[in-house]
This record gives structure tokens, sequence and C-alpha cells, in this order.
């Protein structure tokens, strides 16, 4: 199977959100090359929040070029041969951290977002990883600093996307 292909049945399945869900399905029908950085048009993205339930906490990275508090995450590669492989890469490269695992269940929630040109719109399939109380982190190329917050500090920090990440990460956690 293709990570296109991956991406599309991902999505099929996923039951959130359905109008946003149908707006990627179209963007991957209408531009076959709609998972890779060269599609200005927009393409997907896959990315993950660190989460640590057991203390209630999140890492951040301060991304080096938006200078914002965010989940980590990034463009898809060649070599990933799913989202999901994509979204826990991009985690573990962008964290640090040894031995992530995915939250079960697929993504927690998609997002759109506009970018500076000369692509136009992220379409980002967000997961959640899930890091021991004792993890160690480390700042990679891509960020400014990689930090713990408090579930309760990150709308202090962060913007509204990793706010409804954050929410619907503890839903499924049921914490």
């Amino acid at each position: 199977m293709s990570l296109h292909d991956d991406a599309v049945l991902v999505l099929n399945t996923y039951e959130d959100q359905t109008d946003l869900r149908d707006a990627y399905l179209e963007h991957l029908a209408a531009h076959p090359d709609g998972l890779w950085k060269a599609c200005g048009a927009g393409h997907l993205t896959a990315s993950a929040l660190v989460v640590d339930p057991e203390r209630g906490r999140v890492l951040l990275t301060l991304h080096r070029k938006l200078r914002m508090w965010l989940q980590t995450g990034g463009h898809c590669e060649p070599g990933d041969a799913t989202l999901a492989a994509a979204a826990l890469r991009e985690a573990t490269e962008e964290s640090g951290v040894a031995g992530l695992t995915l939250l079960p269940g697929g993504p927690v929630r998609l997002d759109r977002h506009p970018v500076p040109p000369p692509c136009h719109f992220h379409f980002d399939v967000q997961y959640a990883a899930l890091a021991t109380p004792d993890a160690v982190h480390a700042v990679s190329d891509e960020s400014l600093d990689v930090r713990w917050f408090p579930y309760d500090e990150v709308p202090q920090v962060a913007d509204d996307s990793v706010v409804r990440l954050l929410d619907a990460t503890r839903a499924r956690l049921g914490a």
C-alpha cells in the first residue's frame, strides 16, 4: 500500500470533523502530489502532540521559523509507509524522546491552516504520542526550544489549534 492509499484509508475511516475530512479527500483526489511539500496548492502533514498522561503534561517545540509553541510534526517523506509512521518519525526527531508510541485509535484531529508561499495550506493529520514520565527530550535543528508544559498552561503559550488538539487528546485519554 502506498502512502497516498494509506492517507485515503485513514481519512475515510476518520469519523470526526466530516467537512474537513471531506476537504482533505477532495484535495488528494484533485492533486496526486497532495502529500508532498512540492504541491503548491497545499499538502498533507503529520503531527503528534507528545503527552505524558501520568504527569499531566505535554511536550511542545518552539518552532524555529514560526517562533510559536507547537506540537511536533512536519512533512511526509518518501520513506514513510503511513501517516502514523510520519507523525511518529517527526515526533521522535523533533522531541529527541525515544520510545514514543502513538495513542491508539488513529488521528485525534484534523487541522487545515494557511502557510507562507509557495505553498498555500497544510492539511495536518494530528496524532498524539505517549511518553513515559522519565522521558528525556532534546532540542532539534528545527526548534529553538523543547519544553514540558502542564495541561493548564498550554492555553497561555500555544495557539488555539494546539489547545483543541490537547482537549481532543485528553478526551480520548479520559483525562
